[in-house]
């Protein structure tokens, strides 16, 4: 039997737990990596990644995963650093193994979770035409909008800011309401590409936008890598592709909502 003492350290044990939980629902509970939640199915998201499998991914101008460049670890999808291999004059691999979604996406949101080690490059690829990469790009690296997954600090492509994480790659840098993790943790990020118009967002902040068709954007791609690639920024169905930059890089979270 318990006595009124013991009732009442009980009592309070039970608060501070409660608060405690209360605390950390306020704070924003992190789910599982690569679930759902009830309100997330209902909202129409779907995982584009399973935590276990790549299910639903394929190299590039493949029929399958390109196991020496991607493996699934502790339900991540990591890139395997390629180490002293052959590289384009951008520190590409000279034979990459771009890993594509199977599906294709026309109006959609994106989100997943990245991090990336000393020194690391990579990015997600997004409006990618299989058949345009594969046609101009003989290394098998993806042709699309790129949001950039970058060591701003210790990569050189951090000393241009459209090259910076989270930027439009070579289009776009991020604005000054970007806040970047630290290597080795998590950032949030998300892409958002309806009708002409996309944004990108990383851990909660919208750090670029953009139209397409406009002045400004044709200006910008006319002065960037795409401008000699006809039908680069043309609107239509695409892949999304995690790109092989050749670095160790991990992903996790990835799922998607179309309209």
């Amino acid at each position: 039997m318990i006595s009124s003492v013991g009732r009442a350290a009980l009592a309070i044990l039970l608060a501070c737990v409660a608060s405690g939980r209360a605390q950390t629902q306020a704070a924003g509970t992190v789910d599982p990596p690569n679930t759902l939640t009830d309100a997330a199915r209902t909202a129409g998201w779907r995982l584009l990644f399973d935590g276990h499998t790549f299910k639903g991914w394929r190299g590039l101008g493949l029929d399958s995963v390109p196991t020496a460049h991607w493996k699934v670890v502790d339900g991540t999808i990591m890139k395997i650093a390629s180490g002293n291999v052959p590289k384009l004059a951008d520190g590409q691999p000279a034979q990459g193994g771009d890993l594509m979604t199977v599906d294709t996406f026309g109006d959609f949101e994106l989100s997943w979770e990245w991090k990336v080690t000393p020194g690391a490059n990579s990015g997600v690829k997004y409006n990618v035409s299989e058949e345009l990469s594969m046609s101009q790009a003989p290394n098998r690296a993806a042709l699309g909008f790129e949001y950039q997954v970058l060591d701003d600090d210790r990569h050189v492509d951090g000393k241009l800011p459209n090259h910076r994480a989270g930027g439009l790659y070579d289009l776009i840098a991020p604005n000054a309401q970007k806040r970047l993790r630290p290597v080795g943790q998590w950032n949030e990020a998300r892409v958002v590409f309806r009708g002409n118009h996309g944004e990108h967002w990383l851990n909660g902040t919208r750090i670029v936008e953009f139209d397409l068709g406009t002045p400004r954007l044709d200006s910008l791609l006319a002065q960037s890598k795409f401008r000699s690639i006809a039908g680069f920024a043309t609107r239509r169905k695409g892949h999304i592709v995690l790109q092989d930059h050749g670095d160790e890089v991990y992903f996790r979270n990835i799922k998607v909502k179309e309209p």
